[in-house]
């Protein structure tokens, strides 16, 4: 059965979406089977693998007019996909019964056919992310090392706690991570520290430098590994994939 595991931060600009991207094809490469899910309005994910106007997305899928349905982008990469209309599914879905398990329905069929499914989580802590949270086995945050990002972290895990005590008894933060890490700063320094006094082992060891190449291959519709396979940005979410499998698997 595939583990699931929702990436979030209500913060925007964290790097969020830029590392589902990249360790969802991370983990590809190292041949693990493996499941992208859009859950931002923003389909920022979707377009960063080149996807543009899916037949079929997240969006029509929670409105109960057919299940999910992956668009394959590799032998071991499947993505589904978002579109903007989902920015209006909070409100339609929110006077529906049970309307916090509607994504672990759809999602549930589909464990056995992939290892790792990991969610793309939109940036705040309404229904779409309490859905995700709800399906989740595992949840990973990504940081900016900024100490505002620090500050904004009591309300994501004042939500986890309410998801778990009230709605999945298995969620925990498993995993947190720095992006745009520069070592040379000193403030950056000093957060990470702070992170690491906070979360303890649950923070990864690889740090995801600041790198434009980052930011440059979602315009090409492609992830870092086939935008420029030896940019810092490839180098650190390998390490990264890695890092989480011998979490995971050792």
């Amino acid at each position: 059965m595939g583990k699931i595991i929702a990436c979030s931060n209500h913060k925007g600009g964290v790097g969020k979406t830029t590392s589902v991207v990249n360790i969802g094809a991370g983990l590809a490469k190292l041949k693990k089977k493996i499941l992208l899910i859009d859950l931002d309005p923003q389909a920022n994910l979707t377009q960063s693998y080149g996807i543009n106007k899916p037949e079929f997305t997240i969006y029509e899928a929670l409105k109960g007019e057919h299940g999910l349905k992956p668009i394959t982008v590799n032998k071991y990469l499947d993505i589904v996909a978002s579109t903007l209309d989902l920015s209006g599914a909070e409100m339609e879905l929110s006077s529906e019964a049970g309307r916090e398990y509607i994504f672990t329905e759809l999602i549930d069929p589909l464990r056995d056919d992939y290892e790792y499914i990991f969610i793309d989580c939109p940036p705040s802590l309404g229904l779409l992310t309490i859905n995700a949270l709800t399906s989740a086995d595992e949840l990973f945050i990504p940081l900016q090392p900024h100490y505002l990002a620090i500050k904004g972290l009591t309300k994501i895990i004042e939500i986890k706690d309410k998801v778990k005590k009230r709605l999945n008894r298995k969620l925990e933060i498993t995993g947190v991570f720095v992006t745009q890490y520069d070592r040379r700063k000193i403030l950056h320094r000093d957060v990470l520290d702070t992170i690491n006094t906070y979360f303890q082992d649950k923070v990864f060891d690889t740090k995801i430098r600041d790198n434009i190449a980052l930011a440059e291959a979602p315009s090409m519709g492609q992830d870092i590994f086939r935008y420029n396979a030896k940019s810092y940005g490839a180098e650190d979410y390998m390490k990264l994939c890695k890092e989480i499998l011998k979490r995971q698997e050792g």
